[in-house]
């Protein structure tokens, strides 16, 4: 059974990022659904996830939603070649991980432009979006 990433539609560094995996983890272990999507929004509800807090991805994974850089840990981990190496990351303190990603995640819009729409999957990878 794979896991699911929730992931900021409008947000060009998201999008951009869904590509990233998409082309490192050949396996399909990863669908993809956009956080303002009806089913991203049914996935946050479920997993009581709060928009203020969590707005740019979410790993659904065994039955848990992981936020903020332990998101990241968990995608890196299942990606191919040197990629995965990222998941050593994970020795540095999780307050430490998750100061950084929210301070990138505050200015992602200002360092990488945002969508006024939900990026449409090209027909290649779109069994792989929910």
């Amino acid at each position: 059974m794979g896991a699911i990433v929730l992931f900021d539609g409008v947000c060009n560094f998201c999008n951009g990022s869904v590509n990233f995996i998409i082309e490192r983890e050949r396996a399909g272990y990863f669908s993809f659904a956009p956080l303002q999507s009806e089913i991203g929004k049914e996935l946050s509800a479920k997993y009581g996830l709060d928009k203020t807090e969590t707005d740019s991805v979410v790993v659904i994974e065994d039955g848990h939603a992981y936020i903020h850089s332990e998101a990241a840990m968990r995608i890196a981990r299942r990606l191919d070649g040197i990629w995965s190496l990222a998941y050593a990351l994970r020795i540095i303190p999780r307050p430490v991980r998750d100061w950084a990603y929210k301070l990138f995640a505050k200015y992602r819009y200002k360092l990488f432009g945002r969508r006024d729409h939900c990026m449409v999957p090209t027909p290649k990878v779109r069994a792989r979006f929910l």
